[in-house]
């Protein structure tokens, strides 16, 4: 029986959404969830749902419910963190403070000021999840959904002591949105994507074999709805010859170029959607589906409204990779993890999204060498600042904090020096109170040794030992005169 803990259970969608897609595998519907968020509200909503969904289902897995993170963590397997430190209160200064300062963010989740910040309160967060994890779940893997991921994961892996994979589902929709353009299924499209998450670039796409890359920019400028919803990504890939992940709006803020003038903003966003680009656009969807849930909450619950079947799985790569570990049916998706040599023009260290295989003997990541150079030059501008902040995060450092903002690319395209420091003194002020590195608690943290027994090539493996489940010849007399008698010799044999 598996024991997955799912910190920041209360994202009552998302949790939902992971529990289905982890029972919809045979061998853990029994699984035990230990849900944890510190909304006791939220908390209740999400496990009186998910209970129900077990008991309709007839299934034999088991839900503890606690606000106790230490006591969700004790003996699990997994860890799951889906955790937005700060809630919508936290969330609204990262939007409305910048905003301000003529720095106008969709999603404000990734980098920019909104993701700096992000990262400084969530960092905290997440070394204290690694640290109950090191105490009382030696061995567990920490499958982080949180962002910002970049920075999240790399923290982990400097101060955490604990193996960590950064999952995001922009790969796929990307996916998706080349096959359609193509005109062909996804199942019949293949993809290489590489470089950071929420920056990865499809650098190679075929058809049986054959190099769709030639055709794609053609293809979304003919688009009916592609060529209307994707203005600011098919501009990049004009420019730069590959396709981007994650929507317009997302990365339209991860540039200089397309929401530094108020009056050219609209030329690059897709204003129909949230996700196309309007200013503050998570943010507000964000605060509408909180009373959205509210509202539905009762009709979920007394079977009115039907949210997931069993089977119905998602494309979200954690109970995958799940699965993957525990019985050794392979998977392959694009994870975040540790460059170590993989993407040989960006940073050692850095955390890079890149195809990994998985199977019973671990999570081994592709070698992908350089990235195109235009797409790995903005990849560094982001990196350089995911570096800063980090490293700003692990020390109370509170000036690198403002020279990661000055040298975030979009900041840099409107602010100048004296706004950036005012700016940011003002998101310091707001934010304090998620803070542990600067609000007086002067918590900071070292860099723990690394892993040893670990290969140092990106490969997580986990070897499990168990005194109890012995090889069936230490256990069994039978077993041991059965492979006595058996011939075993190796090599050709005359007959």
């Amino acid at each position: 029986m598996l024991k997955i803990a799912m910190i920041g259970a209360g994202s009552i969608g998302f949790t939902r959404r992971l529990m289905m897609d982890i029972l919809a595998v045979p061998e853990f519907q029994d699984t035990e969830f230990r849900f944890m968020d510190i909304s006791k509200e939220n908390l209740e909503m999400v496990t009186n749902l998910c209970r129900g969904m077990i008991s309709s289902n007839g299934l034999a897995a088991k839900i503890h419910a606690t606000t106790n993170q230490r006591e969700a963590i004790a003996g699990a397997d997994y860890v799951i963190c889906t955790a937005r430190v700060g809630g919508l209160e936290a969330f609204s200064h990262d939007i409305n403070i910048p905003l301000k300062y003529g720095v106008d963010q969709c999603v404000g989740d990734t980098l920019g000021p909104g993701g700096i910040f992000y990262a400084l309160r969530s960092i905290p967060v997440l070394l204290d999840i690694a640290k109950d994890m090191r105490e009382v779940a030696p061995g567990a893997l920490l499958l982080n959904y949180s962002n910002p991921m970049a920075m999240n994961t790399w923290a982990v892996r400097r101060a955490g002591g604990v193996p960590i994979v950064g999952l995001c589902h922009g790969v796929q929709g990307g996916h998706h949105q080349i096959a359609a353009a193509l005109g062909l299924k996804k199942s019949e499209v293949d993809i290489v994507c590489a470089g950071i998450n929420h920056q990865t670039w499809y650098i190679q796409v075929t058809h049986n074999g054959q190099d769709m890359l030639p055709y794609l920019l053609d293809a979304f400028e003919k688009h009916p709805q592609l060529s209307v919803t994707e203005p600011t990504r098919i501009d990049v890939m004009r420019r730069f010859g590959y396709y981007s992940t994650e929507s317009n709006g997302h990365l339209s803020e991860y540039l200089p170029w397309y929401r530094k003038r108020k009056e050219e903003i609209g030329k690059w966003i897709y204003p129909d959607v949230w996700i196309g680009g309007r200013t503050a656009g998570y943010l507000n969807h964000c605060l509408e589906k909180t009373d959205e849930y509210k509202q539905l909450y009762p009709k979920w619950l007394n079977g009115e409204e039907e949210y997931i079947k069993l089977g119905d799985r998602s494309e979200e790569h954690g109970s995958y990779i799940i699965e993957a570990l525990e019985t050794g049916r392979a998977y392959r998706g694009h994870f975040n993890i540790e460059n170590t040599g993989l993407i040989t023009n960006l940073p050692d260290g850095c955390t890079i999204e890149i195809p990994c295989y998985v199977d019973r003997n671990g999570i081994v990541p592709g070698f992908v060498g350089p990235l195109p150079m235009a797409c790995a030059a903005t990849c560094r501008a982001s990196i350089s600042v995911q570096e800063m902040t980090v490293e700003a995060a692990l020390t109370g450092n509170r000036e690198l904090v403002k020279q990661a903002v000055l040298h975030d690319p979009l900041t840099a395209a409107v602010c100048n020096t004296e706004e950036v420091w005012q700016m940011c003194d003002e998101m310091f002020e707001a934010l304090s109170p998620w803070m542990p590195q600067f609000n007086g608690e002067g918590r900071t943290w070292q860099d723990l040794p690394v892993d040893k027994t670990q290969p140092r090539s990106g490969v997580y493996r986990f070897p499990k030992s168990r005194p109890d489940q012995l090889p069936p010849s230490m256990r069994d007399s039978q077993a041991q005169v059965a492979s006595a008698v058996s011939d075993l010799s190796v090599g050709h044999k005359d007959s």
